[in-house]
């Protein structure tokens, strides 16, 4: 039995959507690798180092990582400032920006050196409310801390943030394996897209 001509062309018209569906993602998902491999750290003012869970009054393994960078950074004289960010978690009695100053003060970093914003819960919300002590300090170019697969994300909201911003992720990520990798890229490309839709609606 042969297929109508009308099948044959739904059939097209799906195999192409398809494959170009799977190319943009792909595509994307180069993209966000790639940043995350890039390292444009250089002399600026502050680096902010990207919130991320807290355990109590302790860093999570993730974000270790992201402090350790950021002090890292300072030591290495590339920025007068550190700027720890995130909120409050569920129920959590510290915020994520706190527990990080603390481990930065027990660090040796002087605390006239440390700035904090304690209200965001989100990527974007954290250079939302870093802006407000980037004015308040006079403070023009920062370099931004986070996981590898995050950059591209983080970066683009920087940019949009109106921000003079350099990428320099984390040397180390607790995303070592395959097997977790891979849902953090897709999670990433997933956000990354969305937060593209979620401009042009703006």
């Amino acid at each position: 039995m042969k297929k109508s001509p009308r099948l044959k062309k739904s059939f097209k018209i799906i195999i192409i959507t398809v494959l170009v569906v799977a190319i943009f993602l792909t595509l994307t998902a180069i993209h966000v690798v790639r940043q995350g491999n890039r390292d444009e750290r250089q002399q600026a003012d502050a680096v902010i180092v990207l919130g991320a869970a807290a355990w109590y009054n302790k860093p999570s393994p993730v974000f270790l990582e992201r402090i350790r960078h950021g002090i890292y950074l300072y030591e290495r004289g590339y920025v007068d400032f550190i700027i720890f960010t995130g909120g409050y978690g569920t129920g959590a009695e510290y915020s994520e920006a706190y527990v990080a100053r603390n481990y930065a003060l027990v660090a040796g970093i002087p605390a006239e050196s440390i700035l904090i914003e304690e209200y965001s819960r989100t990527t974007e919300g954290n250079f939302v409310y870093a802006t407000h002590l980037i004015i308040d300090h006079d403070i023009n170019e920062v370099i931004i801390v986070s996981d590898p697969l995050h950059m591209a994300r983080a970066m683009l909201m920087a940019r949009d943030a109106g921000l003079i911003a350099y990428a320099s992720p984390t040397p180390t990520t607790r995303y070592r394996t395959l097997g977790t990798r891979l849902p953090f890229l897709s999670r990433e490309v997933f956000y990354y897209i969305g937060y593209h839709f979620i401009r042009i609606l703006r």
